[in-house]
């Protein structure tokens, strides 16, 4: 079992920049993919992107260049630094690991192992 929780959600205005933190514990070590997926209000939850254990990364087209994905593996934390916020951002952001065969068609459709609490991000106009 993995344990995920995520830290550093909070309000922010738009154009700012938040970083948000997921901290894995348990069977860790850094043979987990890690990602990153957030739900707004009234909508479905959405990937926004994984890294792999070598740090190969993707994102969802839509924050390619404001959104970078990093890990530390020595932490087992990974990160998702976001850039040039906007009212649309707001969300729980959720982390999730995966030790599976890695798919971007399995991130995509939130096919992953194991879950996170989730983090409150909220951007103001």
């Amino acid at each position: 079992q993995v344990q995920l929780v995520e830290s550093g959600g909070g309000q922010v205005q738009a154009g700012g920049s938040l970083r948000v933190s997921c901290e894995a514990s348990g069977r860790t070590g850094s043979s987990y993919v890690m990602g990153w997926f957030r739900q707004a209000p009234g909508k479905e939850r959405e990937f926004l992107a994984f890294i792999s254990r070598s740090r190969n990364t993707y994102y969802r087209d839509a924050v390619k260049g404001r959104f970078k994905i990093s890990r530390d593996n020595a932490k087992n934390t990974a990160y998702l630094s976001m850039n040039s916020l906007i009212p649309e951002d707001t969300a729980v952001y959720y982390c999730a690991a995966d030790a599976g065969l890695l798919r971007v068609s399995r991130w995509v459709a939130g096919d992953v192992d194991y879950w996170g609490k989730g983090t409150r991000v909220t951007v103001s106009s």
